[in-house]
């Protein structure tokens, strides 16, 4: 439910705010920080999860920064609208194990 109220949100400002501000969302998967220290305090633990990524590891937060910043960079700015997955390909591609 939350996912999806975040997804509204960011189409709705998007559309309200268009031309003068752009609005993205990222969204990232289980990333290595303070907070999921609880989930991934053991390493078989963090292994397993990491696993289910195509990219084989868990994520952090340079990988999640790194889309901040080019969202907010020149480069980036004919994108709005979207909600971004900084995942490790875990919400669009399955792997073969």
């Amino acid at each position: 439910m939350a996912k999806g109220a975040v997804a509204g949100l960011t189409l709705s400002l998007a559309a309200e705010l268009a031309p003068k501000v752009r609005v993205n969302a990222i969204a990232p998967s289980l990333t290595r920080t303070p907070l999921a220290r609880g989930m991934l305090a053991s390493e078989q633990m963090a292994a397993a999860i990491a696993g289910l990524h195509a990219m084989q590891r868990l994520g952090n937060a340079d990988d999640i920064a790194a889309m901040a910043a080019f969202l907010l960079s020149q480069e980036a700015d004919w994108i709005t609208g979207q909600i971004i997955g900084v995942d490790g390909g875990r919400s669009t591609l399955r792997t073969k194990n």
